[in-house]
């Protein structure tokens, strides 16, 4: 039987994200109280939660602050019965210009939040990693003991950041998860991921696509299936201690995917590859395919947005949110 999430606080780290929002909507749509913990703005800007904040009655808290404060984490984490840790450093080309602050905020600020939960004996620790920490796949489908491979600063800091949480698990018995999903991709998300990069373009009106690397494939999976993964795994004794993967089992190459995209978009363009957006020759991840065994036999989860009819929903949301990109700029 699935958790009653009815009358239950929980803290969304990273509540105001691509993911960290779909999350919040989803946990509010089963009755939780949540408390969104979102990095402090002084200009009050409030994102995709506004509807939530301007809402006297709302369900939703703010609290704004920082994963590498311990002391707010402290506080946040204070009376909660379910902690989802998704704050933190994204975006890869960024990390290779600054891989400090990938580890202050996703190693150090990890430790922050599994010790928060430690100190106030949480129900449920849920730490979210990324598909980024296997590099490339040495076998595919990639299961939970493939090798970890640091082929960037940020799949590094996640590295670190997954085991920070495990060892919590394995030093003190703290109720943890680690939830791997592969690429998620809807409305949302940011420019600097490929698929928005993509229909920005296309729908600005492009008739040349620019991209890195035509070749290396993705595991795409839809947000909603992503953020039903995290709520079937706070429910999922077995995968405490453990890694799960959330992904498809289904690739499509870079160069594929856009072709795709243009179908969806009902546009016209070519696609090129630009140098300037190209990845370290070592730190290209060739492949990434995930195998979601575990999700599927542990805790009951499977995806239920095909990549066809993700891809139409995420061009209508570009479409109609398009000055909330730059299109002719790449977004590191």
């Amino acid at each position: 039987m699935s958790i009653n999430w009815n009358g239950r606080t929980v803290l969304v780290t990273g509540a105001e994200g691509f993911i960290g929002s779909t999350l919040v909507d989803l946990l509010v749509d089963r009755g939780a109280t949540v408390r969104a913990m979102v990095h402090y703005k002084p200009y009050a800007e409030k994102g995709f939660l506004a509807r939530y904040f301007d809402d006297p009655h709302s369900p939703v808290e703010m609290i704004a602050g920082d994963v590498g404060d311990a002391g707010r984490v402290m506080d946040a984490v204070a009376g909660c019965d379910t902690v989802f840790h998704l704050a933190a450093l994204i975006g890869i080309p960024y990390s290779y210009d600054a891989p400090g602050a990938y580890v202050r905020t996703n190693v150090v600020g990890t430790e922050n939040v599994a010790e928060a939960c430690r100190r106030h004996a949480v129900r449920r620790l849920l730490h979210t990693s990324t598909s980024e920490v296997y590099g490339t796949a040495q076998t595919a489908p990639i299961s939970e003991t493939h090798p970890l491979q640091p082929q960037s600063p940020y799949s590094a800091s996640k590295i670190g950041a997954d085991m920070m949480a495990l060892s919590h698990w394995h030093a003190f018995e703290l109720p943890v998860t680690v939830v791997r999903p592969f690429n998620t991709y809807g409305p949302r998300q940011s420019a600097r991921a490929v698929i928005p990069t993509i229909l920005a373009q296309l729908h600005a009106g492009a008739e040349t696509i620019r991209l890195g690397s035509l070749t290396p494939t993705r595991d795409f999976t839809y947000v909603t299936d992503t953020a039903s993964g995290f709520l079937a795994l706070a429910d999922c004794d077995r995968a405490l201690g453990e890694s799960v993967n959330l992904g498809t089992g289904r690739e499509i190459s870079v160069g594929d995917l856009a072709a795709a995209l243009i179908t969806a978009s009902g546009r016209e363009a070519r696609v090129v590859a630009d140098p300037a957006r190209l990845r370290p020759s070592g730190s290209e991840v060739e492949r990434l395919l995930s195998d979601n065994t575990r999700a599927r036999e542990w805790a009951g989860w499977q995806p239920h947005v095909s990549l066809e009819d993700g891809l139409r929903r995420t061009s209508r949301w570009v479409a109609e949110n398009i000055h909330l990109f730059s299109p002719g700029r790449y977004q590191v």
